[in-house]
């Protein structure tokens, strides 16, 4: 079995697979179409689009961070409960069972990304050409540290259900990531540390330059340097989890 092809069905299995297909891409969707075209602050200006925009990109993120954690912790389950047995007897090394998995989860990751695009295109959402394209990238890159935390959490627990708890506790996340509802004051500050946080203003940066709105009402502006700084920061605490529980799943045979 070629890398393509088996790239190409596992693909096709997780898009049919409802429940994963309805978490990463159509509850996003339905999110954005309740927070960002049904609210009279639609159209209010930001950067260089509007507020449905603003709400849009960071659906965008939630839904491309869940794609990845969800199928990098299904990988890591699945190796675990014997499945790289199985691959062994066939022609696909494995490294490129991992190659295809990361391929599948950045493609699941874009799925989420162009639909929330097209519905926001077509409903309230207005950006430039260039942010729209920009921004569109970023969310895909930004979900990258997710991958490795739903490693991470499938090599700690071994189970759906546990990736299954990890996904779900992306909505937190989500919240304090400054996603679906915008933050003020302590909770703000916070938020700046939590994982989700540099993934949305990185996805948004090409549309506000960092800039937000608090829930009072006051302006604020995060630097680049920060929010890289927040992404990188937990890429590597995820990834150092992930080689720890890598290394102790080892020992364990």
């Amino acid at each position: 079995m070629s890398l393509i092809t088996y790239t190409a069905m596992d693909f096709w299995r997780n898009l049919r697979n409802m429940g994963n297909s309805f978490f990463v891409i159509m509850l996003p969707t339905a999110l954005y179409i309740f927070f960002g075209v049904n609210t009279g602050w639609a159209d209010e200006s930001v950067g260089d689009g509007n507020v449905s925009a603003w709400t849009m990109i960071a659906m965008a993120s939630y839904g491309a961070a869940m794609a990845t954690t969800s199928l990098a912790g299904a990988a890591a389950v699945e190796l675990q409960q014997g499945w790289g047995r199985q691959l062994a007897m066939t022609s696909l090394p494995h490294g490129m069972y991992v190659v295809s998995k990361t391929v599948t989860a950045l493609i699941m990751a874009s799925c989420a990304v162009v639909v929330l695009n097209v519905v926001g295109l077509f409903t309230t959402a207005e950006m430039t050409p260039v942010v729209w394209v920009q921004s569109a990238l970023l969310t895909v890159v930004g979900a990258l540290p997710f991958a490795l935390y739903g490693l991470a959490a499938g090599l700690a627990f071994r189970s759906d259900a546990a990736v299954g708890a990890a996904s779900g506790f992306l909505v937190i996340l989500g919240f304090l990531g400054n996603a679906f509802a915008p933050l003020d004051g302590a909770l703000l500050d916070f938020a700046r540390f939590t994982p989700m946080y540099g993934t949305v203003a990185l996805a948004r940066y090409p549309l506000s330059d960092g800039g937000g709105v608090t829930m009072s009402g006051e302006q604020y502006t995060d630097p680049l340097w920060g929010i890289l700084l927040n992404v990188g920061v937990w890429a590597l605490i995820f990834g150092l989890l992930c080689l720890m529980l890598g290394r102790r799943a080892t020992m364990r045979r």
